[in-house]
């Protein structure tokens, strides 16, 4: 009879595990420079540092070796799809104004929003 117990409680157990593992909630990862295109598209060569550090913000890397670039890095990652979404944006500077803007080609969209999780 009490093997019979500890038998029961052992396949409720391993059931309830087996039923809600599929059930775990993965949060949203954001990490970096958020940057909205209307904040990208006033960046113009020949602005100066304080002008960018104003609309975009300090950037995510700044390289001691290289002080005449800034990079300004995003990282999303989906917690539910667990797909992963990448955005860089390199500016050079040439006598502390801007010389040169990488960005990723084609238009630039606003990369999704982090949201809350709401915990």
């Amino acid at each position: 009879m009490r093997s019979q117990k500890l038998f029961s409680a052992v396949c409720l157990a391993v059931s309830l595990a087996v039923t809600t593992g599929g059930c775990v909630y993965r949060l949203n990862i954001p990490q970096g420079n958020y940057l909205e295109a209307k904040y990208l598209d006033q960046v113009q060569v020949g602005m100066t540092r304080s002008q960018v550090r104003y609309v975009l913000g300090t950037p995510m890397i700044a390289d001691p070796f290289h002080p005449e670039r800034w990079d300004y890095l995003y990282y999303f990652k989906t917690g539910k799809t667990q797909k992963v979404e990448r955005r860089l944006v390199t500016l050079y500077f040439a006598d502390e104004k801007v010389s040169r803007i990488e960005k990723p080609a084609g238009e630039f969209k606003d990369p999704p929003l982090p949201r809350s999780s709401g915990i």
